[in-house]
């Protein structure tokens, strides 16, 4: 997924103890590689012993996660980026499948050297939001209810610089599907979903691409308009107000330049940005201008129903909206249960990024 959006979809203001989003990457050739004897000056090694909750995790789950990264074609690119050769090593020396919990954390801890994340100012927090994969009804033909295309990108490529509204009226594109308009902007800001034609059947549909317009926040501009639907401002309450009201939602949506193009996929698996299927709760997006994707991370935060979230997760996505030394995004899954997760997850979180290291046999 490239686009992410649904926790800062509604709030008035980007809130987070690491204001950094906006430092520029490195020089396009230029690698900064993060190790011991040169890595970022807020970046701190710690013992696994000093990770908040590192022994309640079943990090078995987390070593499932891992093994779709050492399928990938990684990118070695960003601020920090793991050293090549070590990380194709600890692919190669992973555990199997079949090994116990304890087997599982001795190798993190033998392969792996966890650092605290702090931002340039001194910040040890930073903003966790999360998202979702929908699943929408939709139909094979335009009618009263699905009154809106899901589109794959046009054959020429040319799309890019044109906004929403011009895109769906001159069908820049090849319609695969439809759905109501509020829904398609649903999918659109996830970046991916599953639909449910009128016979019941699902089909997945993955990202294709994206205009390069800039992102206008619905929830901003209902505010705008002094509009505050019955339900107060959560992404459901929004979405059942549009609904409500068509006009307004057609107004409002076609505001937001951005369009989102998308592609039928093989497979049901949510694919993040390395092409990979994702993990619940155990892959995450991070900024992949600063990180190079594939990473172990620790993450230390607060689930919506403020449940504490201590758990190890691999860094398999990004996003526009994830900018930043600590900014996280949690991929909760498929679905309605998925999604009174995502929309209410917007906290403050600690993040420990794991390097690999060279393996020491005792």
């Amino acid at each position: 997924m490239n686009n992410k959006f649904l926790a800062v979809l509604f709030l008035p203001l980007f809130l987070t103890g690491c204001p950094d989003s906006t430092q520029q990457p490195p020089p396009t050739g230029t690698v900064q590689r993060e190790t011991t004897a040169r890595r970022p000056h807020h970046f701190t090694p710690v013992a696994f012993r000093d990770l908040p909750g590192w022994r309640d995790d079943d990090v078995r789950y987390a070593l499932q996660a891992f093994r779709q990264t050492c399928r990938a074609t990684i990118n070695y690119s960003g601020q920090v980026v793991a050293d090549r050769a070590l990380l194709e090593e600890k692919c190669r020396l992973m555990p199997p499948s079949s090994a116990d919990v304890a087997t599982v954390r001795n190798w993190f801890e033998a392969h792996f050297q966890p650092y605290k994340v702090r931002c340039p100012n001194g910040s040890a927090q930073g903003l966790f939001t999360g998202y979702y994969s929908p699943i929408i009804p939709a139909c094979r033909q335009r009618t009263a209810e699905c009154n809106e295309p899901l589109m794959a990108p046009p054959a020429d490529g040319n799309f890019r610089g044109i906004p929403r509204e011009e895109i769906v009226r001159r069908q820049i594109g090849r319609p695969l599907f439809w759905a109501n308009i509020v829904d398609v902007q649903n999918i659109q800001i996830q970046g991916s979903g599953t639909i449910r034609l009128e016979d019941g059947s699902l089909v997945k549909l993955n990202f294709a691409g994206v205009n390069d317009m800039p992102f206008r926040s619905i929830g901003e501009q209902l505010r705008e308009r002094g509009i505050r639907p019955a339900g107060g401002m959560s992404a459901d309450a929004v979405w059942e107000h549009l609904k409500q009201n068509p006009g307004l939602a057609r107004e409002v949506i076609n505001n937001n330049p951005r369009y989102v193009f998308f592609r039928v996929a093989e497979s049901r698996d949510v694919i993040g940005a390395m092409s990979v299927p994702l993990s619940r709760i155990r892959s995450i997006a991070i900024d992949n201008t600063i990180y190079s994707l594939g990473l172990p991370v620790w993450v230390d935060t607060t689930l919506s129903n403020g449940q504490r979230f201590r758990r190890l997760t691999i860094a398999q996505d990004t996003g526009g909206a994830i900018r930043g030394w600590i900014r996280v995004d949690l991929y909760f899954g498929e679905g309605d249960e998925a999604f009174q997760f995502a929309k209410g997850q917007h906290a403050q979180g600690s993040k420990y990024i794991f390097k690999p290291k060279p393996h020491v046999r005792r």
